[in-house]
């Protein structure tokens, strides 16, 4: 999967937004301001950071060499995943998936209301 392609999946989920803010080097995706998806447009090879249940995402480390701990973040829930390797699409949009439900599942009551009136 290239950039534009995981651009569009993960624009296509509920309440998805697209920001910069950590400047114009890192694409972060959110969900109800919450953050579950970023990555560099600086690097030559594209690669995402991803949120993970734990005990998940060492289950993943330790089958695919193309996923490492998360750079740059808490390595206990982030993964970061090679996308342009050897992992096929319907995983990288299974990963991109659970990402999003790890964080709607934390938001609060209200939240979750406003997400499903979108």
């Amino acid at each position: 999967m290239d950039i534009e392609a995981f651009r569009e999946y993960c624009l296509s989920k509920k309440g998805t937004t697209e920001d910069l803010p950590f400047g114009p080097d890192t694409l972060v995706y959110k969900v109800m301001s919450k953050l579950y998806a970023l990555t560099s447009l600086n690097e030559a090879e594209f690669r995402c950071n991803l949120k993970c249940e734990p005990t998940y995402a060492e289950e993943l480390r330790a089958e695919y060499p193309d996923i490492i701990p998360g750079w740059h973040m808490n390595k206990r829930h982030w993964n970061t995943v090679y996308f342009e390797r050897d992992i096929d699409d319907s995983l990288l949009k299974k990963l991109i998936d659970h990402s999003y439900d790890q964080v709607v599942m934390k938001l609060t009551k209200e939240e979750k209301k406003i997400l499903s009136n979108l």
